[in-house]
Order: structure tokens, then C-alpha cells, then sequence
């Protein structure tokens, strides 16, 4: 019974530890005085929102898209281009992305979703890849160059320029994709799908909607990256094509699959392993290896992360995740 009740505060309390840690990031790089960390910070958290929303169709519905790139790029441009039109109200702005990209989810879901496997894979890829190169054949709206921010956006006159003001803007959209991934989970909704995808034809027969409840974790799915996007473009200033890129997407599904898909945590997870493994070996910061061997590293960084991703793909099949229960287990 003690070991029980152990296992279940190692299990419950690191997700606390690690957004408390988060949270009172800013004041820790104000003491020591990094600023830039802040900026990277921001970073992870927004890729890590990207993630929690690609997590509830990969993770929940077990559907590989290849896509979600393309809402991330609707949430960045949406902010670019109406800010070109003089357009700086940040829940204006966001508003139309969401307007415009859910209904594109939309339609592109009952598209894609009446197929499964590989073919929803190359179907997803293949409207990214389309919308893609429409952006970077628009040469009034900066073609493969991408589009630069004047400023961040407004929000109701409260400035974000600041970049402790904005990492704390990024943290409460992350604690909320995150609270909101947790109800789901929960909900009828999360046991159907994940019902259907362990066994879409059983759950048919049933009499659930199997397609209604799919397009609908889609769409869902979709807004969060939107919103992911908003944040990225207002976080850089800037608005680029490869936001729309399929590597963006397989990106976010290392991410999932490392932290552990199907789990409400395992986005952030894996978003922070990833991207600050990345920035250790791409700048040479490995505190523990002779300078030689940290430039060696610095320079083929990319295998070196894929070689990690692999034997943590042979280790544990649940991620990160799986990997904390199993330890607290022992």
C-alpha cells in the first residue's frame, strides 16, 4: 500500500515540480543573469503547445498526420499578414487564424480521414507541402524570405514586448492546451477515440460516429497549433515558409512519440528533452567532454540526435512517460 501511494506522488507530482520549475523560470535567469534562456524558454513552450495539440489525433487517435505544419504556418502568417495590413490587435488576429484554419481543418479532415495508414500520411503531407509552396510563390507577402515583424501584437494595450511578459503569455496558453488535453482525456469524447483507435470497425458497430468524432479531435488538434503559431510569429517577429514544412511536422511527432504519446504530460516531456539536447550539441555545451570531442559533437549535432532518438525508440516503446512510471515502479 506504501509503495502504491509512492508510485502515485513520483507519478503525479514531477508534472507539478516540472510547471512549478516554469513557472519561476524567469526570476532564475534574472539572478544569474541570462536573458537569452527566457527566449529559448519561450521556444520550447510553443513547440511543446504545437505538440500537446498533434498529440490528441497521434497520441489519443492514433492518426499520423504529417501535416500539422500547416496550422502552425496559418497561426504565423495570419499575424504577418494582417499586421502588413496594419491589423496589430493580437485577439483580432488570432481570432480570423482560428476562423480561417479551423475551416480549413475541417474540410481537409473529411478529406483525409476517410482513409487511414499510409494514405492519410501522404494526404496530410501532401496539403502542408501545397500550402507551402502557394506561400513562397507570393512574392508580395515575402516568398521564400518569409515576413517581418514590426512589433509583437497588442493585447488590449497591455505590451509584450518584454520577454519575461511574453514567456509568462506563453506559459498560461501552455498550462491551459495542457488542463484542456487532461479533460479530454477524461471525457467520453477521449474514450471513443481512443477506443476507435484501437478498433475503428468494433467501435462502428457499436454505433458510435467513428469519422464525427475523428474529424472533430482534428479540428481541435488544429486550432491548439494555430494558436502555437500566433505565439511562434509574435516570439521570432518573423513569418517563415519552413513553419509550413513537413519537417516542422515530423518534428512534432519525435516530440510526442519521445515524451510519450496518449499522455497529457508527454508533449512537454519530450519538447524539453529535444530542444535542449539540440541546443547543447548544436552550440558545443557539453560541460563534460574535452573541447575536441564538443566541436566534433557541435558539427554532426543531428545524428547525434538521431542516434539518441533511436535507442530511446529500442528502450521504451511509451516514452519518457512509460520510462518515469516504470522508475517509480522500482
Amino acid at each position: 500500500m506504501v509503495n502504491l501511494k509512492l508510485q502515485y506522488m513520483r507519478t503525479r507530482w514531477l508534472p507539478l515540480f516540472l510547471m512549478v520549475v516554469l513557472a519561476v523560470l524567469p526570476l532564475i535567469t534574472t539572478l544569474i543573469g541570462q536573458d537569452y534562456y527566457i527566449t529559448f524558454a519561450s521556444r520550447v513552450l510553443v513547440i511543446c503547445i504545437a505538440a500537446v495539440g498533434l498529440n490528441l489525433v497521434l497520441g489519443y487517435g492514433g492518426m499520423v498526420s504529417f501535416g500539422h505544419a500547416l496550422y502552425v504556418g496559418i497561426g504565423a502568417y495570419a499575424v504577418a499578414v494582417l499586421s502588413d495590413f496594419g491589423i496589430l490587435s493580437g485577439p483580432l488576429q488570432l481570432t480570423l487564424a482560428l476562423l480561417v484554419g479551423g475551416l480549413i481543418s475541417f474540410f481537409l479532415g473529411l478529406i483525409a480521414l476517410r482513409t487511414s495508414g499510409i494514405a492519410f500520411i501522404m494526404i496530410t503531407l501532401a496539403f502542408s507541402q501545397m500550402f507551402y509552396y502557394i506561400v513562397i510563390s507570393l512574392k508580395n507577402y515575402g516568398g521564400n524570405d518569409g515576413m517581418v515583424l514590426a512589433s509583437r501584437s497588442d493585447l488590449f494595450g497591455l505590451s509584450l514586448e518584454s520577454s519575461t511578459s511574453f514567456y509568462y503569455f506563453v506559459f498560461i496558453f501552455l498550462a491551459l492546451s495542457l488542463w484542456f488535453t487532461y479533460m479530454i482525456a477524461r471525457s467520453s469524447f477521449g474514450w471513443i477515440l481512443r477506443g476507435s483507435k484501437l478498433n475503428a470497425r468494433r467501435m462502428t458497430a457499436l454505433g458510435y460516429p467513428v469519422l464525427r468524432y475523428r474529424v472533430v479531435a482534428y479540428v481541435i488538434s488544429a486550432l491548439i497549433c494555430i494558436v502555437a503559431g500566433f505565439l511562434l510569429a509574435n516570439l521570432t517577429r518573423f513569418a517563415s515558409p519552413s513553419y509550413l514544412q513537413w519537417s516542422l511536422s515530423g518534428e512534432l511527432i519525435v516530440i510526442v512519440m519521445l515524451g510519450g504519446a496518449a499522455t497529457v504530460f508527454g508533449p512537454l516531456y519530450g519538447a524539453i528533452t529535444l530542444l535542449v539536447l539540440e541546443e547543447l550539441l548544436a552550440n558545443a555545451a557539453l560541460p563534460f567532454l574535452p573541447a575536441t570531442f564538443n566541436d566534433f559533437v557541435g558539427s554532426h549535432f543531428m545524428g547525434f540526435i538521431g542516434l539518441f532518438i533511436v535507442l530511446m525508440a529500442m528502450g521504451t516503446r511509451e516514452g519518457l512517460s512509460g520510462l518515469i512510471v516504470r522508475k517509480a515502479d522500482k
